[in-house]
Protein backbone atom coordinates (compact mmCIF):
# COMPACT_ATOMS: atom_id res chain seq x y z
CA UNK A 1 0.00 0.00 0.00
CA UNK A 2 2.79 2.48 -1.16
CA UNK A 3 0.24 4.30 -3.04
CA UNK A 4 -1.35 6.13 -0.18
CA UNK A 5 1.49 8.64 0.30
CA UNK A 6 1.63 9.06 -3.42
CA UNK A 7 -1.76 10.23 -3.54
CA UNK A 8 -1.11 12.32 -0.31
CA UNK A 9 1.90 14.28 -1.59
CA UNK A 10 0.43 14.69 -5.17
CA UNK A 11 -3.19 15.82 -3.52
CA UNK A 12 -0.71 18.87 -1.22
CA UNK A 13 1.30 19.76 -4.04
CA UNK A 14 -1.87 20.68 -5.78
CA UNK A 15 -3.17 22.60 -3.06
CA UNK A 16 -0.25 24.45 -2.83
CA UNK A 17 0.03 25.25 -6.32
CA UNK A 18 -3.76 26.51 -6.24
CA UNK A 19 -3.05 28.61 -3.10
CA UNK A 20 0.04 29.92 -4.97
CA UNK A 21 -2.05 31.12 -8.33
CA UNK A 22 -4.58 32.32 -6.17
CA UNK A 23 -1.96 34.42 -4.16
CA UNK A 24 -0.50 35.63 -7.54
CA UNK A 25 -3.67 36.54 -8.80
CA UNK A 26 -4.61 38.67 -6.16
CA UNK A 27 -1.04 40.71 -5.63
CA UNK A 28 -1.69 41.61 -9.44
CA UNK A 29 -5.16 42.44 -8.86
CA UNK A 30 -3.86 44.96 -6.24
CA UNK A 31 -1.03 46.23 -8.16
CA UNK A 32 -3.61 47.15 -11.16
CA UNK A 33 -5.58 48.68 -8.44
CA UNK A 34 -3.18 50.86 -6.87
CA UNK A 35 -1.73 51.79 -10.73
CA UNK A 36 -5.31 52.50 -11.44
CA UNK A 37 -6.22 54.73 -8.04
CA UNK A 38 -3.15 56.41 -8.81
CA UNK A 39 -4.27 57.78 -11.93
CA UNK A 40 -7.34 58.97 -11.01
CA UNK A 41 -5.68 60.72 -8.00
CA UNK A 42 -3.64 62.29 -10.55
CA UNK A 43 -5.85 63.14 -13.22
CA UNK A 44 -8.56 64.58 -10.17
CA UNK A 45 -5.53 66.22 -8.67
CA UNK A 46 -4.51 67.80 -12.00
CA UNK A 47 -8.63 68.98 -12.70
CA UNK A 48 -8.41 70.39 -8.80
CA UNK A 49 -5.79 72.73 -10.09
CA UNK A 50 -7.06 73.94 -12.97
CA UNK A 51 -10.41 74.82 -11.02
CA UNK A 52 -8.77 76.41 -8.47
CA UNK A 53 -6.73 78.71 -11.17
CA UNK A 54 -9.66 79.03 -13.23
CA UNK A 55 -11.50 81.36 -9.96
CA UNK A 56 -8.41 83.21 -9.29
CA UNK A 57 -8.72 84.30 -12.92
CA UNK A 58 -12.25 84.61 -13.07
CA UNK A 59 -12.15 86.77 -9.24
CA UNK A 60 -9.75 88.90 -10.35
CA UNK A 61 -10.56 89.45 -13.98
CA UNK A 62 -14.59 89.59 -13.72
CA UNK A 63 -15.25 89.31 -9.83
CA UNK A 64 -14.89 91.63 -6.71
CA UNK A 65 -11.26 91.52 -7.15
CA UNK A 66 -10.83 93.42 -10.60
CA UNK A 67 -9.56 96.91 -10.02
CA UNK A 68 -11.85 99.64 -10.27
CA UNK A 69 -12.30 101.43 -13.37
CA UNK A 70 -10.46 104.98 -13.59
CA UNK A 71 -11.66 107.80 -15.28
CA UNK A 72 -9.79 109.09 -18.65
CA UNK A 73 -8.39 111.80 -19.48
CA UNK A 74 -10.26 112.52 -22.28
CA UNK A 75 -12.25 115.43 -22.99
CA UNK A 76 -16.01 115.63 -22.16
CA UNK A 77 -17.05 117.69 -24.92
CA UNK A 78 -18.81 115.39 -27.60
CA UNK A 79 -18.75 118.22 -30.15
CA UNK A 80 -15.03 119.14 -31.28
CA UNK A 81 -14.49 123.08 -32.15
CA UNK A 82 -14.05 124.09 -35.88
CA UNK A 83 -11.92 126.56 -37.53
CA UNK A 84 -14.40 129.22 -36.59
CA UNK A 85 -14.39 128.76 -33.38
CA UNK A 86 -12.41 130.72 -31.00
CA UNK A 87 -10.66 129.17 -27.88
CA UNK A 88 -11.93 130.15 -24.46
CA UNK A 89 -8.74 131.97 -22.33
CA UNK A 90 -7.92 130.22 -19.31
CA UNK A 91 -7.06 131.72 -16.31
CA UNK A 92 -3.84 132.67 -15.66
CA UNK A 93 -2.56 130.59 -12.29
CA UNK A 94 -3.02 133.09 -9.49
CA UNK A 95 0.75 133.53 -7.24
CA UNK A 96 0.23 133.09 -3.34
CA UNK A 97 2.95 134.49 -0.79
CA UNK A 98 5.50 131.98 0.30
CA UNK A 99 4.59 131.01 3.86
CA UNK A 100 7.33 132.98 6.63
CA UNK A 101 8.44 130.28 8.81
CA UNK A 102 7.88 131.08 12.38
CA UNK A 103 11.22 131.43 14.44
CA UNK A 104 11.23 128.46 17.59
CA UNK A 105 11.76 129.83 20.50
Amino acid sequence: MATGGKQRDSRDGRERARVYQARRAFHESQAKRRTRDNVIAGVGGGLLILAVIAGQVAYFVAGPGAPAPTPSATPSSTTTPGPSATPSASPAPSETPAATPTPTP
